[in-house]
């Protein structure tokens, strides 16, 4: 055992016969299995005695070059002393030996993600101790053989197989199936010839010394901690490497002794649906991998369950009727001691109880929504918990349609979750045939490289989007997400054929018009059309949601640009547009004829020209966004992207616009050429568009307050415009465009006759423009933070590639998230900061909002809390988890 030296700690602490070191509220230091074990003995209920080996202890052994604390060594053979105490028996014993299990146990529950050894201290003398103890060698011998294979495959890193493999070669020489059937001598037998593979394997016999057994498992446990997928896991569910995992040995209770022992697993509430019944199965003479691991089929708990599922085997509640009354009133205690649905694993050995953890249960969306709902009501919690009790993002689950959890799955490929979701429908590989496949009544899946602006329409027009290529927030994912469209990015095996009318993946093809799945919150393409389930947005959802809005302080709005978003994010609760990108409108086929032909214009007076054919369209946009939004905020961000991105580049596009169109094929391409820029993100765009050619924004601004008038005309509710100029840098450039403004919005406000509030602000997106937020208040009257940018900009990291090397710094440490995911609080966020404080020292009442893909993350969503923002905006199917997650974030903040 490798050590060195430190200052005096307590590493270990011990819990059982009634008493513990320990308590719940030391999650952080014992893990959350090692302090549930402390607080379940100190309620005096039947816990197995045992011991924790700190997270701390973890933490020391991988900065200290894998070497263990000195004093642990000691502080174990303590722990191991009392637990001996308290059982009568003795570690290592060949007459009375102690046989304990060795588990993981991290602050945050990682179910199956690291690792597990059970009766441990057996060989080839302790067995027999054992049989003799237990009065039964079958079982002693079932014991040991399943220790070796354990351990073997946890701590000595040998393949499950070769296990299993030496076993159904004994069962079928043995003419059965079932391990059950296999008598003491049998075991003798398959244990014999594992020892001889683990010699062969490793060239060394398999450890007959307990305590070297002791510190193989509890490395093994610790080098779990870093294994492939706990580290998966761990950037999954956001967890810190730097918490480390505790070790838990506890002495062990045996349900494989016999017709009256058994073992289970238990929730107190149904974690699918949240119904308020003990939901669980257990398995007599067996122990807990059986049950996991699938080997036997289990039984359910209550009688009413196996009524329900058509079950014969008898349940727990009928098997063992003493026992099961004894059973459900401690779960009944434990889920009113901790106040939320456990999750319990038991153990009953020849007619005796033992509880052996507890913990909060892992839930789907809809059960969380009901058992937090269900316990408010019942008293146990008030509304504020039950509105903690839920996971913001979780709520994804239940605003798009998803597969049936029973349905048959066909994988074809894996890419990235791009956007939640499931959606089917026919291939297709470019996005007019979407949109006219979709016209025609069709269900499309669009199916391509990579996406670009161009590709709204066939986006928009599609049930779901596959990319080959790409990140999480990509064009694809990002628009994607923005329109609730499921989406499956960077699916590195698919290859594309579009002139084909193919793609290929893994020696299969399939053809345009064949039916696909994607399922946009797993990343899986699957083959044909399994069942779906709708979304359900009453009930528990609705009552939750209602809670939330009554707790949170800021106001949710939705980025959307098409009346179906608009309608959507209304639906969802949103509370105005935050993010109007009218560029979106401008791809329509209706007017991007029009909008080349302003590009192609040779002076100002040919772009005016072009400009008066799209102005139209532009109030009809507005006025049926601000229709639907009665009366709520509305921010409108005048044309941002490049020019370019408005031209067909190729030359058989050039070809076919210019047949479609009747402009000049030749003048496309130079003009194309001409607005080439190497680096388009921090070239010709956003406001400086509107510096060079005013007669852009002033004809938006036009269009703005004339579609303002004509609702306030109508009678209806009069919106306030809020219109946002993008990528603005500085004070002098804010007060161009804030005079621009003005000045073509009274022009028209005196046309009609109106009098209309609107505002003038910016889009902080640039660091420049954060550091120098005070100049830009001067002549701004908001602030909405494009975080997607400020990102990009601050980082010098461009989102669309970053996919490509991301993953190596997360994976190495440098970086904790994406921080196009989730916000980088440190750098980007104390830009925001920075800004808010100057902006708001210039101009006291600036409203400060965020309208990039942060919006709708929840962790960033509680930064925007914490600086004070007056509103977050999100994608429209974000908006419910915007909702909650700014409840959340001011009931911690009031707290």
């Amino acid at each position: 055992m490798p050590v060195d030296t430190l200052t005096k700690t307590q590493w270990v602490y011990s819990f059982g016969g009634g008493g513990a070191d320990g308590d719940a509220k030391m999650k952080n230091l014992l893990g959350g299995k090692g302090a549930n074990l402390a607080e379940m003995s100190s309620l005096g209920l039947p816990v197995p005695p045992g011991f924790t080996v700190t997270t701390e202890a973890c933490v020391h052994y991988y900065a200290n070059g894998k070497q263990y604390p000195a004093e642990l060594g000691q502080q174990v053979a303590d722990g191991l002393a009392v637990v001996e105490k308290l059982t009568g028996k003795s570690f290592g014993d060949v007459k009375n030996p102690l046989l304990v299990s060795v588990r993981s146990g991290a602050r945050a529950s990682m179910p199956g993600m690291m690792d597990t050894v059970l009766n441990l201290g057996l060989n080839d003398e302790t067995v027999e101790g054992l049989a003799q103890l237990s009065g039964d060698r079958r079982f002693a011998y079932d014991s040991y053989r399943r220790f070796i294979q354990m351990y073997s495959n946890v701590v000595l890193d040998l393949e499950h197989h070769m296990f299993e493999e030496i076993l159904d070669d004994h069962k079928d020489r043995l003419d059965v199936t079932v391990d059950t059937a296999l008598t003491a001598d049998d075991w003798a037998a398959v244990i014999k010839d594992y020892k001889a593979a683990v010699r062969e394997a490793l060239g060394k016999p398999f450890p007959q010394d307990a305590q070297e057994q002791l510190w193989g498992a509890i490395g093994a446990v610790f080098a779990s901690w870093m294994n492939d997928r706990a580290k998966f896991y761990r950037r999954m569910h956001d967890i810190p490497e730097a918490w480390g995992t505790a070790v838990n040995i506890q002495s062990m209770v045996f349900g494989n002794m016999g017709e009256t022992s058994a073992t289970g697993v238990a929730f107190t509430r149904n974690p699918s649906t949240g119904d308020g019944r003990l939901y669980g199965e257990f398995l007599i003479n067996a122990q807990g991998e059986d049950v996991v691991a699938g080997i036997r089929t289990p039984q359910s708990l209550t009688k009413a369950s196996r009524e329900e599922m058509g079950d014969t085997a008898p349940s727990m509640e009928e098997a063992m009727p003493e026992v099961f009354q004894q059973f459900k009133t401690v779960v009944e205690t434990l889920e009113r001691h901790y106040r939320d649905m456990q999750d319990i694993e038991f153990t009953v050995e020849q007619g005796k109880l033992y509880m052996l953890q507890t913990r909060s249960g892992k839930r789907t969306a809809k059960a969380a929504l009901k058992i937090a709902v269900d316990m408010a009501a019942e008293g146990v919690i008030s509304r504020d918990e039950a509105i903690g009790r839920v996971e913001p993002a979780s709520l994804d689950q239940l605003l798009h349609p998803t597969i049936d959890p029973t349905a048959h799955r066909e994988l074809i490929a894996k890419g990235l979750p791009a956007s939640p979701g499931a959606a089917t429908g026919k291939i297709v590989f470019d996005s007019d045939a979407a949109e006219k496949a979709a016209a025609a009544g069709e269900a499309v899946i669009l199916v391509r490289e990579e996406t670009s602006p161009e590709d709204i329409h066939g986006m928009h027009a599609a049930r779901g989007i596959i990319t080959a290529r790409g990140g999480m927030t990509s064009h694809a994912a990002v628009v994607a997400r923005g329109m609730g469209r499921a989406c499956v990015s960077g699916a590195g095996d698919v290859a594309i054929f579009p002139k084909e009318g193919l793609f290929r993946v893994r020696g299969r093809e399939f053809k345009a018009g064949e039916t696909i799945t994607i399922d946009g919150s797993t990343g899986e393409i699957l083959a044909g059309s399994p069942k779906m389930i709708e979304p359900e947005l009453t009930g528990d959802f609705a009552t939750l949601m209602e809670w939330a809005d009554a707790a949170r302080r800021m106001k949710v709005r939705a980025n959307a640009e098409t009346p179906l978003d608009a309608k959507t994010a209304r639906q969802f609760g949103a509370e105005g547009i935050g993010l109007c990108r009218t560029e979106h409108m401008f791809f329509d086929d209706t007017r991007i004829a029009a909008v080349r032909e302003m590009i192609l214009a040779d002076d100002e007076a040919g772009r005016r020209a072009a400009l008066a054919k799209i102005a139209p369209f532009q109030k009809a946009d507005f006025v049926e966004l601000f229709t639907i939004m009665e009366g709520l905020p509305v921010t409108i961000r005048l044309l941002d992207p490049p020019l370019h991105e408005f031209l067909p580049h190729t030359e058989e596009d050039v070809a076919a616009v210019a047949e479609a169109t009747g402009l000049d094929a030749e003048k496309l391409m130079r003009r194309a050429k001409e607005l080439h820029e190497t680096n388009p993100m921090l070239g010709h765009r956003g406001c400086r568009l509107g510096v060079s050619y005013p007669e852009i924004y002033e004809m938006q601004v036009r269009a703005i307050i004339e579609a303002a008038c004509d609702i306030a005309k109508s009678g209806k509710a009069a919106p306030v415009p809020e219109i946002m100029h993008p990528l603005v840098t500085k004070g002098e450039e804010m007060k161009y465009l804030r005079d621009l403004t003005d000045r073509t919005a009274k022009a028209v406000l005196e046309e009609q006759g109106v009098d209309l509030q609107y505002t003038v602000g910016t889009m902080v997106e640039l660091p420049r423009a954060a550091l120098r937020a005070g100049d830009l208040a001067a002549n701004a009257a908001f602030f909405s933070f494009g975080t997607n940018d400020l990102t990009q900009t601050t980082f010098g990291i461009s989102r669309d590639d970053a996919g490509k090397f991301l993953g190596a710094y997360i994976d190495k440490g440098i970086f904790d998230k994406d921080p196009f995911v989730s916000l980088d609080q440190e750098g980007v966020g104390d830009l925001i900061r920075i800004a808010a404080e100057r902006g708001r020292a210039a101009r006291p009442d600036v409203k400060l909002g965020i309208c990039g893909e942060h919006g709708g993350d929840p962790a960033s969503i509680t930064f925007c809390e914490s600086v004070g923002l007056d509103y977050v905006s999100c994608s429209p199917y974000r908006v419910p988890i915007a909702r909650l997650a700014a409840a959340q974030a001011a009931l911690a903040n009031k707290g």
